[in-house]
């Protein structure tokens, strides 16, 4: 499908978890591509910081906001603001997340809640909220899930949970929503490098293939408005390959996983990078 590239000039977009990483990247990629961006994060010095710097590095309209996603009042407000500022909604992006490593039985009950909360709940919150804004005039819903949703990481229990649930989710309500003319797209990024998956011990080898920037991730999400395709995965070339081990016997699959050391990824990880992570999400949920 061609894609119009002046197809999202004055489009009202808004984005979770927007002050950093992949929001932030998203942020910038649509006010490239002419639409007004509402950026809402918990941290909501650091989205007016963000907003600030992107709106003088790359010009048009953009917010930052506050935003706590577990919170359907609180969503609610932050979209209610994105439109008395913006205009109507037209694009939602549910990129709010979370990933605390370790393993299932050591995670403390806090932790295990507050990923449900954010990754899955913030992201139930948000589409409803849309689909109510978007009734008779249609819009788009983007889910950034990962290809951590369509597989099995140790030291990940949680987050892939909450990631198979997102993937689920957005491919069911694509099909409630495909006759009002609501688009809903699963973006599904391999490893990101950002301080969300740092500390990881992914195989040399593997790093060109399955590692992408932030800026790759959000060039696919503005892709996604385009040409409003269901799934989307980043970079394809991973997604292919965990599609082809997908049809292998389940015992043989977990013996490549293991020889390639894919079993290990989360689980040998930086303890001093990771335990730096974990205490800014314990801390600030974005």
């Amino acid at each position: 499908m061609a894609h119009d590239p002046n197809a999202l000039r004055g489009k009202v977009v808004a984005v979770t978890g927007g002050a950093r990483g992949i929001g932030r990247a998203t942020g910038e990629a649509f006010l490239r591509a002419g639409a007004q961006v509402a950026l809402g994060d918990v941290d909501i010095e650091l989205a007016e910081k963000t907003a600030a710097e992107l709106g003088e590095f790359a010009g048009g309209q953009v917010h930052g906001l506050s935003l706590d996603v577990r919170n359907r009042k609180a969503f609610a407000a932050f979209l209610d603001e994105t439109e008395a500022r913006l205009g109507p909604l037209d694009v939602l992006v549910n990129n709010a997340g979370i990933m605390p490593t370790g393993l299932f039985a050591d995670e403390d009950d806090a932790v295990t809640d507050r990923m449900v909360a954010i990754n899955l709940g913030g992201v139930l919150n948000g589409s409803k909220l849309a689909v109510q804004r978007f009734a008779g005039r249609g819009g788009h819903i983007i889910n950034v899930a990962s290809l951590a949703g369509v597989g099995a990481h140790p030291g990940l229990a949680t987050y892939c949970a909450t990631k198979h649930a997102v993937v689920g989710f957005s491919e069911t309500l694509h099909l409630e929503l495909a006759d009002a003319g609501i688009a809903v797209t699963a973006v599904l990024p391999g490893l990101v490098r950002t301080e969300l998956s740092a500390g990881n011990s992914t195989p040399a080898w593997l790093r060109p293939i399955g590692e992408v920037e932030p800026e790759d991730v959000a060039a696919a999400i503005v892709a996604a408005v385009g040409t409003r395709q269901v799934r989307t995965t980043v970079p394809k070339v991973l997604g292919a390959m965990l599609k082809t081990m997908s049809v292998l016997p389940t015992r043989a699959r977990h013996r490549i996983e293991h020889a390639a050391h894919f079993d290990t990824v989360f689980t040998k990880v930086d303890a001093q990078v990771r335990e730096a992570y974990h205490r800014r999400v314990n801390g600030i949920d974005s």
